[in-house]
């Protein structure tokens, strides 16, 4: 017992402990944290078997690719008329994303009324 608290005064009274008793000590410490980081990636799986992440957004529909194409392109060759454009990916916003962060937006700024809100995940039971 005398020698965990001769560390301790120590560490306080210079504000570095002495080399022998760190490497010491940080030897002990690995299998505390590796225990740690194994009930944290338990926790994480669990989560992950019982929610699902909702995308924010979700591919368009191939009717309307020739229109958004179109338009996307006449807004970007306003400032280079003489490029080529080409449309990789037309994604648009998941309704029910959507959906519930406005509810849970509004929720919450019924609590507190001059603060801004952004939902950065949603995830859904399974």
């Amino acid at each position: 017992m005398t020698f965990y608290l001769l560390l301790l005064y120590y560490k306080i009274r210079k504000g570095k402990s002495m080399g022998i008793f760190t490497r010491f000590f940080n030897k002990l410490q690995d299998p505390i944290e590796k225990n740690n980081d194994s009930k944290k990636e338990k926790a994480a799986n669990s989560f992950q078997s019982e929610w699902e992440p909702i995308s924010a957004f979700i591919p368009a529909d191939e009717v309307d690719y020739q229109t958004v194409s179109l338009i996307a392109t006449a807004i970007a060759a306003e400032d280079h008329p003489n490029r080529q454009f080409v449309v990789k990916k037309i994604l648009q916003r998941n309704p029910e994303s959507l959906r519930v962060s406005l509810i849970a937006a509004s929720i919450a700024a019924g609590e507190s009324t001059d603060c801004q809100l952004t939902v950065k995940r949603i995830y859904k039971k399974k």
